[in-house]
Parts: C-alpha cells; sequence; structure tokens
C-alpha cells in the first residue's frame, strides 16, 4: 500500500472518528443530524478513495446509494424538523416579538 493511500484513509477515518464524536455528544437534535449525514459523506468519501486507488469500479454503485441515503435523510429530517417549527403555537415567538 502506497503512502498516498495511509495518508487519504487515515484522513478519511480521523474524520469518521470526529463526526462519531460529535454524534455522540451533540447537544442538540441538529448537531447529531449533520453528524449522522457528515458521516455518510465520509462513508461516500472512503468509498471515492477506495475505488480511486483500486481502480475497480465495482463499488460505484454502493457510493451512488450511499449518496442518495444521505440526500433523502437529509430532506426527510429538514421536512421533520420544519414541521415541529410551524407546530408552534404563533405566540410562542423566539425572539419575544409579537408578529403582526
Amino acid at each position: 500500500m502506497s503512502w498516498v493511500a495511509v495518508v487519504a484513509f487515515g484522513l478519511v477515518g480521523a474524520g469518521a472518528l470526529l463526526a462519531l464524536v460529535r454524534l455522540a455528544r451533540g447537544p442538540s437534535l441538529l448537531d447529531r443530524v449533520v453528524a449522522g449525514d457528515a458521516m455518510l459523506v465520509i462513508t461516500a468519501g472512503g468509498l471515492g478513495v477506495h475505488v480511486a486507488l483500486s481502480r475497480d469500479a465495482s463499488a460505484v454503485p454502493v457510493l451512488v446509494v450511499v449518496s442518495l441515503l444521505g440526500y433523502i435523510g437529509a430532506i426527510a429530517v429538514v421536512r421533520y424538523v420544519g414541521g415541529m417549527v410551524l407546530d408552534r403555537p404563533s405566540g410562542d415567538d423566539p425572539a419575544g416579538e409579537e408578529r403582526p
């Protein structure tokens, strides 16, 4: 294994470790969602590094599925959180100001 592969996979692993820490310690739901999305992006990046270094395109369909899973998951969470904000009573303005 070349030093380029070692460095690339080391950086991918370090990013995954940091995202996993944020996923475990995130103070809010959105922090955990962003960390989960980052884990999927790092997984896709790791698969991309593997495809590029091995010059074997058999993992490209898996890369596409992981990318679509990350996109659809992020959209689903945004719709869920957006629905929670829209269902809030009108008197609970976080800025403390009354809206017309």
